[in-house]
C-alpha cells in the first residue's frame, strides 16, 4: 500500500539524487527470418523490427510523462545475428549492421544491441566472419553494439577467439580514430554472457527466449549514496540492512515501469537487472557510493570488500522487488562513465589490477577503460582470458570492453560525450603473453562445471 511518505520520498530521489531508469529494452528474435539471399534477410529482419518495436519509444515517453520516472535510453536487443546470418560473407554481415542503423533511425532507439556471436566452444564460418565485420560494422554505425561469449564454465574459454578479438579490437580503435576510438565502446567480451542482459553493448536476445520480450535496468547510485550518508556512523551489519532496504525502493520503481512497458505494448515482461549503472554526472557514481561507505578512495586498500558487500546486498534488496530479476544484476565499475573512478583513475589509486580484483566481488568487469593506443594485440589478448578466467572459475558474467586509444598515451584523455562520459589513458603492463596466446585451443573448464 503506498503512502504519502513513499511518493514523496521517490519525488526527492528522482530530483536530488539522479534515480531514473537506464533503459526500457526490447528484445526482438530474428529465427523466423532466416533466408539464404542477404538481400532478403536484412528486409526482413527491418521489417520484423519495425513491427515489434514501432511504439517502444513513443511508450516509453508516456510512462515517463505518466509516472515522472526520467526513463534515460530506449533500446532494442536481437537475436545473435551469427545464428541467423550462417551463410554471410563479412560483407554481407556489414550490410546487415547498416540496415539495423537504418531501423535505430526510423524507430528512434538509442542503441541496438545483439551483432554477436556465441563461441564459447568453437566458431563456424558464419561466426567468424561476424568476428571478422565487426570493426567495419562498428566504425559505419552509430547505434550498433557488439558482443562475443568466449567463454562458459560449462565450456571454457576459447582462447582461439579470443586472440581473433584481440586484433579486432585493435582494428576497431583504428577504423574510428578520429573519434577517440569509439568502435569499442560498442564492442564488448564476455564469459557467461546472459541472454536477457538489458545493457550495452552486451545485450543480445537469447534462444530461449519469448519472440519479444521486455527487460528493463534501474540505475540509481545517487540514491543509495544518499541512504549510506543518512546511516550515519552506523556498523556494517547496519549498513547492509540499509542497503538492501534502498535497493528494494530503487527496484520497485523499475517493476512497476517494467509491468507497465510490457502490459501497453502488448509483449511479456521479462525482468528487471537490478545493476548499480553509474553516469558521467556528479552524485550518480558508484565509485561514490563505496567512499561513502568508509573508504578514502576508491581503488585504495578495502576497495574489493566495499564492493563485496555493496553488490551483494543490492542483490539481497533488489531480489524481494521483483517478480523476476536477471540479466547482470551488480554494480557496474564502467570508468569513462563513472565520475568518481575517472576521478580514481586520475590519481593513480584506481589501476588495471585493482579493477581486476574488483571484478571477482560485482557485475561484468574491466569496463569502459582507455589504453595506450601502442598496445600490442597480444597484451589486449591476454587481458581479455585474464578477465574471462575470472568468470569462468567463480561462475559468474565477466565482460572486457578495452578501448586502445589510437595516439594516446598513458595519463592522456579520451572524450566520448554522453552517457559515455571521458577517461583517463591508464598504463598496461606490457610484457608480452604471445607464446601463451598462441598456443591456441581451449582452456578446459573448471572441475566444479561437472554437476550433472
Amino acid at each position: 500500500m503506498l503512502n504519502v511518505a513513499d511518493i514523496l520520498e521517490t519525488i526527492g530521489m528522482i530530483r536530488e539524487e539522479n534515480l531514473d531508469i537506464r533503459t526500457i529494452t526490447m528484445g526482438i528474435s530474428l529465427l523466423d527470418c532466416v533466408s539464404e539471399d542477404p538481400g532478403r534477410l536484412c528486409d526482413k529482419i527491418y521489417d520484423k523490427m519495425m513491427k515489434k518495436a514501432e511504439r517502444l519509444v513513443s511508450v516509453g515517453v508516456e510512462i515517463e510523462r505518466e509516472y515522472g520516472v526520467p526513463i534515460v535510453n530506449k533500446r532494442v536487443s536481437l537475436t545473435p545475428v551469427s545464428l541467423v546470418g550462417a551463410t554471410l560473407s563479412p560483407e554481407d554481415y556489414v550490410r546487415l549492421a547498416q540496415t539495423l542503423e537504418k531501423a535505430a533511425g526510423d524507430l528512434g532507439v538509442n542503441f541496438i544491441g545483439g551483432y554477436s556471436a556465441l563461441v564459447h566452444k568453437g566458431m563456424t564460418p558464419g561466426e567468424k566472419n561476424l568476428i571478422l565485420s565487426i570493426p567495419e560494422a562498428l566504425a559505419t554505425t552509430e547505434h550498433i553494439c557488439s558482443s562475443v561469449n568466449v567463454a562458459t564454465t560449462k565450456a571454457g574459454i576459447n582462447m582461439d577467439a579470443i586472440r581473433m578479438l584481440g586484433q579486432t579490437v585493435k582494428d576497431a580503435a583504428y577504423l574510428t580514430r578520429d573519434r577517440s576510438s569509439i568502435g569499442c565502446a560498442k564492442l564488448v567480451v564476455f564469459a557467461n554472457a546472459p541472454e536477457d542482459n538489458p545493457f550495452m553493448a552486451g545485450a543480445f536476445h537469447g534462444v530461449g527466449e519469448p519472440d519479444t520480450v521486455i527487460n528493463v535496468g534501474v540505475s540509481g547510485p545517487g540514491v543509495m549514496a544518499a541512504a549510506i550518508r543518512r546511516a550515519g556512523a552506523c556498523n556494517l551489519s547496519a549498513l547492509a540492512d540499509v542497503i538492501k532496504k534502498t535497493a528494494f525502493k530503487i527496484t520497485r520503481v523499475g517493476q512497476l515501469v517494467a509491468g507497465e512497458a510490457a502490459s501497453r505494448l502488448g509483449v511479456p515482461f521479462g525482468i528487471v537487472d537490478l545493476s548499480l549503472a553509474p553516469t558521467p554526472a556528479v552524485g550518480d557514481s558508484v565509485a561514490r557510493v563505496l567512499e561513502e561507505m568508509g573508504l578514502s578512495c576508491c581503488g585504495g586498500p578495502g576497495t574489493t570488500a566495499a564492493l563485496a558487500m555493496l553488490n551483494d546486498a543490492v542483490k539481497k534488496g533488489g531480489v524481494m522487488a521483483s517478480s523476476h530479476v536477471g540479466g547482470l544484476s551488480g554494480a557496474f565499475i564502467p570508468v569513462s562513465e563513472d565520475a568518481g573512478m575517472i576521478e580514481a583513475a586520475e590519481r593513480g589509486v584506481l589501476t588495471l589490477e585493482k579493477l581486476e580484483a574488483m571484478t571477482a566481488v560485482c557485475s561484468v568487469g574491466l569496463d569502459m577503460i582507455a589504453i595506450p593506443g601502442d598496445t600490442p594485440a597480444d597484451v589486449i589478448c591476454g587481458i581479455i582470458a585474464d578477465e574471462i578466467s575470472i568468470g569462468v572459475i567463480n561462475q559468474k558474467t565477466t565482460a572486457v570492453r578495452l578501448i586502445p586509444a589510437y595516439g594516446k598515451k598513458a595519463g592522456d584523455t579520451v572524450e566520448f560525450g554522453g552517457l559515455l562520459g571521458h577517461a583517463p589513458v591508464m598504463p598496461v603492463r606490457t610484457e608480452s603473453p604471445a607464446r601463451f596466446v598462441g598456443r591456441g585451443g581451449r582452456i578446459p573448464a573448471p572441475i566444479h562445471s561437472l554437476k550433472n
